[in-house]
C-alpha cells in the first residue's frame, strides 16, 4: 500500500481545467508531467543536474492509472528512489488526491549521462551519497 509519508518528496499542484480532455477527467500525458514535476524536485534536492556535463536522462517511464482526477483538484505528487545501480537509478512516483485516494503511481528509469560525450557514465559518489541521504537509508 502506498503511504505519502514514505516519499521524501512531495510535490503539490492544482488539477488545471485544461489538463482534462474530452472524456472530463485528466489526460494521461498529463500523468507524466506531473512525475516529471516531482523528478525535477527530487533532482533539485540532490543538486543532480547537467549543468556541469554529467546529469540525469529518462531511459524509462510507465504509469499505473488507478482513479481519474477531475478539475478542480490539489493534487500531491510524490518521488523516491527505490534502486541504485552503477550508472541508472530506479525511481517511483505517486499521485494523491483528497478527492479520490491515489489517482496513480508509477515508476522510471533514469541514467547518469554525460552530455557531451554523449553516454552513460556512472552515478556521481555525490548523487549517491544525495541519495541516501535524502531516502535515509541505503537504496
Amino acid at each position: 500500500m502506498l503511504d505519502i509519508k514514505d516519499f521524501p518528496i512531495v510535490y503539490e499542484e492544482n488539477v488545471r481545467w485544461g489538463d482534462m480532455d474530452a472524456f472530463n477527467h485528466v489526460n494521461n500525458v498529463v500523468y507524466f508531467r506531473y512525475f516529471e514535476c516531482a523528478r525535477i524536485k527530487y533532482f533539485e534536492a540532490l543538486g543532480f543536474s547537467s549543468n556541469e556535463g554529467v546529469g540525469p536522462i529518462l531511459a524509462e517511464t510507465k504509469c499505473r492509472f488507478q482513479k481519474p482526477l477531475t478539475y478542480p483538484d490539489k493534487i500531491k505528487i510524490c518521488a523516491r528512489a527505490t534502486k541504485l545501480g552503477t550508472t541508472s537509478m530506479v525511481m517511483e512516483y505517486a499521485i494523491f488526491s483528497p478527492k479520490v485516494g491515489v489517482a496513480a503511481y508509477g515508476e522510471g528509469v533514469v541514467v547518469s549521462f554525460n552530455y557531451k560525450l554523449n553516454e552513460k557514465v556512472p552515478l556521481p559518489e555525490s548523487v549517491r551519497k544525495a541519495v541516501e541521504q535524502l531516502e535515509q537509508k541505503i537504496v
